[in-house]
């Protein structure tokens, strides 16, 4: 049952961020390129992008495609990936939907999880089945997607339930209260899902057995964002230099975040408390809860490392050195990169620039065969 659950959790979530990105997807890429002159314009951007999307995955590897292509400068990227960042944990306050009870009867029963997810589920399918236009099979998509999200987290919640009276799933979570193993647990977990997004569901579902702690889920939350990077840096193999920097700076924003806020948080721990815990880490977790930790962690992390864009920006480049010909064996027909092809717009712009370069080169070398015809 929890595999089935986590089956059609992923599914649901896939299909409802396809649905997303196909009905809003183009508009937003281009929104994106045109509107980020400043880092903090990148913050909100990118932010707002992934709320939309709902994926921080597929907002960055948007923006690699803008930085391999030479549109972006890799100063502007960092902005919008740290947004990326914050944006993703808007998923874990949507899944908060999914614990709505309607035990009150009456009226209380209308707003309970499982109508809501027949009522999207009733009109997506329709929507899909018998609309004709492309942006309204594409909205079914997503009324869909939430239904069967929403069906596989309460699929999980269901399935963990019971296993608060096993010792053995006990001593599980009690274990996940070590800093290292947790964050160990949170990155390896998210690595395989290719979503923080998930991860994050599958604690919320784990929260209804009332025996996840905050010094367990803490832990988690903190590797969360480093496995979150796995897709991204998989996306950037073919990329340019830049773009490999670009992937990187995903890294760096939450392993830097991870470490800041771990460090501080157990060393003021170990200091304030004489080596024992605070009083809150035994405090029993609940979905809001956990999408609040997840977002505060977020927004924290930004909040110290967006003062340091420069200095990160720098710290990239150094990882990844620039060569003296870098620039000039990049042709202009790395302006044709490939990702650009789902936004004819933005890749006619290109093409034209392109053409342009050519051009340009042609009248060159037409005087200097000229010049030549003079000289000698």
């Amino acid at each position: 049952s929890l595999l089935c659950g986590v089956a059609l959790f992923l599914f649901g979530m896939s299909l409802m961020g396809d649905g997303l990105k196909m009905v809003a997807g183009n508009k937003l890429e281009a929104f994106l390129y045109r509107m980020t002159n400043t880092p903090l314009k990148g913050v909100a951007l990118g932010t707002g992008v992934t709320s939309v999307i709902q994926s921080s995955s597929a907002t960055t590897v948007m923006v690699i495609g803008f930085v391999n292509s030479g549109m972006m400068k890799l100063k502007q990227a960092i902005g919008i990936i740290m947004g990326a960042n914050i944006g993703t944990s808007i998923t874990g306050w949507i899944l908060c939907l999914s614990y709505i009870g309607g035990s009150g009867g009456g009226i209380a029963s209308i707003f309970s999880t499982a109508t809501i997810s027949a009522v999207v589920a009733v009109v997506g399918i329709v929507f899909r089945m018998s609309c004709k236009r492309s942006v309204h099979k594409n909205i079914g998509n997503i009324m869909l997607g939430f239904a069967i999200l929403m069906t596989g987290m309460q699929t999980m919640s269901g399935a963990v339930s019971p296993l608060k009276d096993s010792p053995t799933f006990t001593n599980m979570l009690t274990m996940f209260s070590n800093p290292l193993i947790g964050i160990l647990v949170g990155i390896a977990f998210t690595a395989v899902l290719q979503s923080a997004s998930a991860t994050v569901g599958v604690l919320q579902a784990l929260s209804v057995t009332g025996i996840l702690t905050f010094s367990s889920a803490f832990p988690i939350v903190l590797g969360i964002g480093v496995g979150a990077a796995c897709p991204v840096l998989i996306s950037a193999i073919g990329a340019n230099k830049n773009g490999k920097r670009t992937a990187l700076v995903y890294l760096i924003n939450d392993l830097f975040g991870m470490i800041i806020c771990g460090s501080v948080f157990y060393a003021l721990q170990a200091i304030l408390t004489g080596g024992k815990q605070f009083a809150f880490m035994d405090m029993q977790m609940t979905s809001v809860s956990i999408a609040l930790l997840n977002t505060v962690y977020r927004v924290v992390t930004i909040l110290i490392l967006a003062p340091f864009i420069k200095q990160i920006n720098k710290l990239v480049f150094w990882l990844i050195k620039e060569t003296d010909d870098e620039m000039e064996d990049q042709a202009d027909f790395d302006l044709l990169e490939e990702r650009f092809l789902r936004n004819p717009e933005l890749a006619l712009a290109q093409v034209h620039t392109v053409m342009n370069g050519m051009a340009t080169g042609a009248q060159k070398n037409v005087m200097r065969a000229l010049h030549l015809m003079e000289q000698y």
